[in-house]
């Protein structure tokens, strides 16, 4: 039925090529759909958690607020939190709003001070320029890490002195020395965070040794966020610290609403490119299937005439179709992966950061989702032929035959 190249002209074969197309070019379009938003989410996610880790330890008079409150935080609750499940990194953080200004121009922005504890990998990882202070270091209360947008605003670089003032019951000012620069193209963070040492901070505030502004988990794997979140919760909401403050715990989905629901919403553009490609597929080899079954009447009616019935006759072009089905699938799959590996080693293809917050079209390839995109494309292409091999059940031979 497939190799076939006698009986004169012959219809199904233009229309086998298209349909084992359509299964390719909706297979490989679902592949690349689900590997960029899963790797634009992902990158995403990562970026608002370096700047603000998994779970948040806060002031509850201060939260969603960078003027902070502060909260006692002692060695020994720095352990206790440690010593939770899925809980691998823990860290004291201070902030304070200010302005930087220089001779030509003014930004606003917001100190964040962390102290030797400070997990730098997400900075080092996007650091342009320079290096990170070493907070560890008495010589970093002075040193400053800020991101290239707001250098390139006020054209500052390395190594520039830089005043920044904070407004109080006084306005007070500090100069501070930039030591590197980073770049996340996270414009929402990038025009508003530098990075200091959490003394100097402190000091701005006029707090007490052991109080900050809260304190920063990582978790082990992301997928216990909720459940590690509300285990904390649970054993410290709303306790009151030596000072009075009073503790609360969010995690990054709830301090930040507005990016994770939409990031959600990306999961809604998925599904509907999914069922747009494999209804294109599909459809594609039903009208394949079809003209293949009017084209092949007169061999139908002979196996009926020689004792075939229709369910086995019905059998054999199913098979077919799975056939056909499966050589669309591979060049589906050839065509999908091949763009999402080139697509990760080269990133060939490049976005706007300040629209897309990243620099290159991101891929995340997950084997089980590719899997599962397989056998769903396989299963709802052969569901959406049993309805027109029914077709082969009209066919009289008597009727068929006598035309030939």
């Amino acid at each position: 039925m497939y190799r076939n190249q006698k009986g004169g002209k012959q219809v199904s074969r233009p229309a086998v090529f298209i349909a084992m197309v359509g299964i390719a070019i909706g297979l490989a379009v679902m592949i690349v759909s689900v590997a960029l938003v899963i790797g634009f989410k992902k990158e995403v996610r990562g970026k608002v958690i370096g700047f603000g880790s998994h779970i948040q330890v806060t002031n509850f008079d201060g939260v969603r607020s960078y003027e902070t409150h502060p909260i006692a935080v002692t060695d020994s609750m720095i352990q206790a939190l440690s010593a939770y499940p899925n809980i691998r990194h823990v860290q004291r953080y201070s902030t304070k709003p200010g302005i930087i200004k220089t001779e030509d121009a003014f930004q606003g922005m917001v100190l964040k001070g962390v102290d030797q504890d400070f997990d730098d990998h997400f900075f080092c990882d996007h650091l342009l320029e320079g290096e990170m202070p070493v907070f560890s270091d008495t010589a970093s209360y002075t040193q400053v890490l800020l991101s290239r947008s707001i250098a390139d605003n006020l054209k500052i670089g390395v190594g520039d002195r830089i005043y920044t003032y904070f407004i109080q019951d006084q306005i007070r000012a500090r100069r501070l020395t930039v030591t590197g620069i980073y770049q996340t193209n996270f414009a929402e963070y990038d025009n508003l965070f530098l990075l200091t040492h959490i003394h100097t901070v402190n000091r701005l505030n006029n707090w007490a040794a052991d109080q900050v502004s809260g304190v920063e988990l990582l978790v082990e794997d992301y997928k216990d966020l909720e459940e590690t979140a509300y285990r904390i919760a649970r054993n410290t909401d709303n306790q009151r610290d030596a000072y009075g403050g009073i503790y609360f715990v969010g995690n990054i989905e709830q301090l930040n609403p507005q990016i994770f629901g939409w990031l959600e919403l990306l999961d809604l553009n998925v599904w509907v490119i999914l069922i747009l490609m494999t209804g294109v597929a599909g459809f594609t080899m039903i009208s394949g299937l079809l003209i293949i079954i009017l084209e092949r009447t007169h061999m139908i009616s002979i196996l009926k005439s020689l004792g075939a019935n229709n369910l086995s006759i019905r059998k054999v072009f199913l098979w077919f179709s799975v056939f056909l089905i499966g050589r669309g699938m591979f060049w589906g799959n050839l065509i999908g992966v091949a763009f999402c590996l080139i697509q990760s080693h080269w990133g060939l293809f490049k976005l706007d950061p300040e629209s897309y917050y990243v620099d290159t079209v991101p891929i995340a390839f997950n084997l089980l989702i590719w899997l599962l995109l397989n056998i769903g494309t396989l299963l709802v292409s052969v569901l959406m032929l049993l309805g027109p091999s029914y077709l082969i059940t009209r066919i009289e031979p008597a009727n068929s035959m006598r035309y030939e």
